[in-house]
């Protein structure tokens, strides 16, 4: 297992030619019967509920606004899905876990609807599992995974923030990370860091998830 991809030229090109249409929200989804028609490629992002996962899709996107951001954690409590024109791949905003505010009849019907959604949509290639760099890999993170690991869909970590700490310190995460990963059996091999901030590690996204098209 590895942590990082070696990407081509062509590879971040079809990244970049991919997110610069123009992207739109399309749908949310509270109940499955909701889902938008099964076709193309479908990915998702999932994590804590203040992971800054808002702020990645608008920067994925360059969409300002695209993915709505708020200072309560656990305001998006549906399937958000966002597409562009002449690509077949959609985006998954998914419901952001760890809401300590919410009712827990609130959480169990999003968590009843994350596993549906995730066990019967033949559409989505993979999860990609939202880390803050700061914090590294927390107990309901472990149970996220537990998730997808029983829903057998492939997901890949994705550290948030990594502007906001040391080099060394990044370095450290990603081995801890690696030790973990290793005993989990829908994880992929490779992570990849970014910073909404700066856009670091924002071309190596966008042109994973090209990769992800043109073999879907």
């Amino acid at each position: 297992m590895s942590l990082e991809k070696e990407l081509t030229a062509e590879q971040l090109e079809a990244g970049r030619l991919l997110f610069a249409r123009t992207w739109d929200f399309i749908t949310s989804v509270k109940e499955m019967h909701q889902l938008p028609d099964l076709g193309g490629v479908e990915i998702a992002f999932a994590g804590r509920s203040n992971v800054g996962k808002s702020s990645l899709i608008n920067k994925l996107t360059e969409r300002k606004a695209l993915a709505r951001t708020s200072n309560t954690p656990g305001r998006t409590q549906m399937l958000n899905f966002f597409g562009a024109e002449h690509t077949q791949l959609r985006i998954v905003d998914m419901p952001g876990y760890g809401y300590a505010q919410a009712p827990k009849d609130m959480v169990d019907a999003w968590t009843t609807l994350i596993f549906k959604y995730l066990r019967g949509r033949s559409t989505l290639r993979r999860v990609f599992s939202l880390i803050d760099a700061r914090h590294g890999i927390k107990p309901n993170d472990l149970e996220a995974m537990a998730i997808l690991d029983k829903a057998a869909v492939p997901y890949q970590i994705v550290f948030t923030k990594v502007d906001k700490i040391k080099p060394g310190q990044l370095e450290t995460l990603k081995e801890e990370t690696l030790k973990i990963l290793t005993k989990r059996p829908a994880a992929h091999p490779e992570i990849i860091c970014t910073s909404s901030e700066n856009g670091s590690g924002m071309d190596e996204l966008r042109a994973e998830i090209a990769i992800l098209i043109s073999f879907g």
